[in-house]
């Protein structure tokens, strides 16, 4: 009989005993065994897998990887991102978050180094496929194959090598309905994690969304749901539509929708769906912009509607401006400049002075063309600031084009940075792309963490911005492009310059006016902040309002917030998702565990007490960093790279596990080893 980690309960059991059948070549009678899973095994065992197969299966090579990761492009650049908030939500459990092509080949990977190590012994990393036919039944491969979200725990794992996994998967389509790829959230099956299925079935909602929005950057999108509060969330459908209502696109749901409605996928136009015209439709929605209409379907009913474009929408009657009916609202009729966006720089004005300070010298060069240069950790709401800041200048109708320079693979930035022209690369769309530079023309381009660009890059921005000119990899044609620049970073760029890992001549170029956001524990607006995102958290889910209970309100006030907002949003996010039905105040028992020195939920616990994290410093407990006894004092340079050297030792010279533990990104921290030789 086959060998098994111990286990858990009498479910586990009875499906290691359906396992045993299957293996005699007997039909597994238990209901523990899913119709799904058996048809994998099945599948596996017409590929002439064998289950106790111990022999392992190397990664495909740097060159093929790349391949792969070239081939989706579009999919890895808009998947880090997602991978990276997800894995942020999941830290510490003992986890990993994967995304694969559709061949099964794992092209990215986030985890706990803990994790990491124990999965890299099956070949759970980048380069390895995991498709049916090579790895048997498992998250990945049965989610291809099954074209649908995918639990897969333990011993309903084809390879007796692999039952220690617990796999979570679900694939992902593009804008056209055809596999894209794989989302996957692994860990350990004796260590279960709730809801990840669902975190899965949410990331790749997030993922298709932006697929489908970048396929269709350039035509007219109208997002709908038989209820107004729907619109904006994952699950509004979308419509992808050509100036004269030809339907060019449909999001999932509103494929779900059309054939519910009987309607062709293939030959829709707007006027089989919708009484008005879309010149009418877009005569609405340009007369109250970000707002919704109502409208009637033709088979009964009604329905919302917001339309979207990257391009300003066409009026072609500038004297619509009613309904149904209905009269718009005077500050619709008006347009979007009677009414102030949020967030503005007025709406973060909370209290705090430091943060004041900041908010009236960004409030100062708004308008102008100057720069803005936002520093400080991570997690302190950077992008808000930034956004805050368009919203409240003249480009606010402009649009606002965000880029991560640290989460873009080195060979897609400047694909992603400058577009690129059609057929410049493998892979590349015969139409070509626009890149963030030009679809911000009129509006702001936000570059966050710029101090993770690579030089080579920095080189050609710096181009950019000298003549206000962008031209697209493959192309000989330049554009020229209007846009005002806000640029972010944790790292002090000033270092950087000096260490020449960052060019000084840019360095002048992106830093007209530096402004430094606290950190959460200097502030003194916590209590303010929580009510904010407390009520922003609960706004649709309670007719009753939640509060704080005092001894959590001192604690948040206390604690010393490593994560900064970003980490008190997640916990309020939690603490709400474990109030019960009947509760409205937060306590201290529906905080999340690592946050207390013992578990909330034992009986025989002692009462529970914040981590001991030094307000002042923010420095864990378990890290001395005080000075050996008439020792000479150190630069932060020399702590710095003494901390990497301790972390590299600490797993075993393995360099994305140490970017991980370390909080940045391959490239920084080759660059820093480089000053260790």
């Amino acid at each position: 009989m086959t060998s098994f980690p111990k286990l858990r309960d009498a479910r586990e059991e009875r499906l290691a005993l359906a396992r045993e059948r299957f293996f005699r070549d007997e039909i597994p009678e238990d209901d523990e065994l899913s119709p799904l899973i058996l048809r994998s095994w099945e599948r596996c065992r017409d590929f002439g897998l064998d289950h106790r197969t111990s022999q392992a299966i190397d990664p495909a090579g740097r060159s093929r990887l790349s391949e792969s990761r070239e081939r989706s492009a579009r999919l890895l650049e808009l998947g880090s991102g997602v991978m990276e908030h997800v894995f942020d939500q999941i830290r510490a459990s003992g986890s990993m978050v994967l995304l694969a092509d559709t061949d099964g080949m794992i092209i990215h990977s986030l985890g706990d180094a803990g994790f990491v190590d124990r999965a890299e012994r099956v070949s759970l990393q980048p380069g390895a496929c995991w498709s049916e036919d090579v790895r048997g039944t498992n998250g990945i491969g049965t989610a291809i194959a099954e074209r649908l979200p995918i639990e897969v725990l333990g011993a309903e794992h084809y390879l007796d090598k692999n039952i220690f996994l617990a796999c979570n998967a679900a694939p992902i389509f593009d804008a056209r309905g055809k596999l894209a790829g794989v989302f996957d959230i692994s860990g350990d099956y004796r260590n279960p994690q709730r809801h990840t299925l669902g975190l899965v079935r949410l990331s790749v909602q997030l993922l298709e969304k932006r697929l489908f929005e970048g396929e269709f950057s350039n035509d007219i999108l109208l997002a709908f749901h038989s209820r107004p509060e729907y619109i904006g969330s994952l699950q509004e459908g979308m419509i992808a539509v050509s100036p004269d209502g030809a339907v060019l696109g449909l999001n999932p749901f509103a494929r779900e929708w059309f054939a519910g409605m009987g309607l062709s996928l293939e030959a829709a136009d707007l006027s089989d769906i919708f009484r008005p015209s879309l010149g009418v439709i877009l005569d609405r929605c340009k007369a109250a912009p970000n707002s919704m209409v109502r409208l009637d379907l033709r088979k009964g009913g009604e329905i919302y509607v917001q339309a979207r474009s990257q391009r300003p929408l066409a009026l072609a009657n500038p004297q619509v401006v009613v309904e149904q009916g209905v009269s718009l609202p005077q500050a619709a009729r008006q347009g979007s400049h009677t009414a102030a966006r949020e967030p503005n720089l007025d709406s973060l004005c909370t209290g705090d002075e430091r943060m004041q300070r900041a908010l009236q010298r960004a409030r100062r060069i708004a308008g102008k063309d100057i720069p803005l240069l936002i520093q400080g950790e991570s997690g302190v709401g950077k992008e808000i600031f930034a956004q805050a800041f368009h919203n409240s200048g003249p480009r606010a109708d402009g649009p606002f084009i965000a880029l991560n320079c640290a989460a873009i693979p080195e060979n897609l930035i400047e694909s992603e940075l400058f577009g690129y022209a059609g057929g410049a690369f493998t892979g590349a769309r015969k139409e070509g792309a626009i890149g963030k530079v030009q679809q911000a023309h009129g509006g702001t381009l936000f570059l966050d963490e710029i101090g993770d660009m690579p030089l080579p890059m920095q080189t050609r921005l710096l181009r950019v911005l000298q003549e206000r000119c962008v031209t697209p990899v493959g192309s000989m044609k330049t554009i020229p492009v209007d846009i005002s620049l806000v640029c972010a970073t944790h790292r002090v760029l000033r270092e950087a310059v000096a260490s020449g890992e960052f060019r000084e001549d840019l360095y002048y170029r992106v830093n007209g006016l530096t402004v430094t956001l606290p950190a959460l524990r200097e502030r003194t607006d916590v209590a303010c902040l929580v009510e904010r995102i407390l009520k922003a958290e609960t706004a649709s889910l309670r007719d009753t309002p939640i509060t704080i209970g005092a001894d959590v309100m001192h604690f948040f006030e206390q604690y010393a917030w490593p994560g900064n907002i970003r980490q008190l949003q997640s916990v309020i996010r939690v603490a709400v998702a474990l109030l019960d039905d009947d509760e409205n105040v937060i306590e201290a028992v529906h905080l999340p565990e690592e946050l207390f020195g013992a578990d909330p939920h034992r009986d025989d616990a002692e009462p529970i007490r914040p981590l001991q994290v030094h307000k002042e410093t923010n420095v864990p407990p378990l890290m001395d960093t005080s000075p050996a006894p008439n020792a000479a004092p150190r630069s932060l340079d020399e702590i710095e790279l003494e901390a990497i050297a301790a972390v590299m030792r600490e797993v075993g010279g393995n360099v994305s596990a140490a970017a991980r533990r370390l909080g940045i990104s391959r490239n920084t921290l080759y660059r820093k080893l480089g000053k260790i030789g």
